[in-house]
């Protein structure tokens, strides 16, 4: 599988909600940059923090552009998010089924064909004007 395609293989099961799929796409030893937070290590944190996203938020992504590295070690997806709000996340605006439509990035580091690392970006000010109203 090519760079593009475990990419493109990891946002498939994000969209289909199959997270067996999804999580089996990442290494061990994972590190995933949240937006605007910390550094979470471990394909057993990403699982936790995977359910409570899928909790608080429906999203679908689309509109999704994929570049890579020629070496295949580094990747690249932009997308639209579109998304409902399902239930109140701490430190945020209280939930009742806003949707949203934001553009997002996410940069990739990839071994022996699966995730190593994701960093995720969006702007959370543009999100917080959508679901506020």
């Amino acid at each position: 599988m090519t760079a593009a395609d475990t990419i493109r293989a990891y946002y498939d099961a994000f969209n289909a909600q199959d997270m067996e799929r999804f999580l089996a796409l990442l290494t061990d030893d994972v590190a995933h940059d949240i937006n605007q937070g910390d550094r979470q290590i471990g394909k057993e944190t990403f699982a936790k923090f995977m359910d409570h996203m899928n909790r608080c938020y429906k999203e679908t992504l689309t509109d999704m552009v994929i570049m890579t590295s020629e070496d295949g070690t580094r990747g690249a997806a932009e997308f639209i998010v579109n998304g409902e709000y399902l239930a109140t996340d701490e430190g945020l605006p209280e939930a009742n089924g806003q949707t949203y439509k934001l553009p997002a990035g996410a940069f990739f580091e990839l071994k022996d064909g699966k995730v190593a690392r994701i960093s995720n970006y969006y702007s959370l000010p543009d999100w917080i004007r959508q679901v506020q109203g």
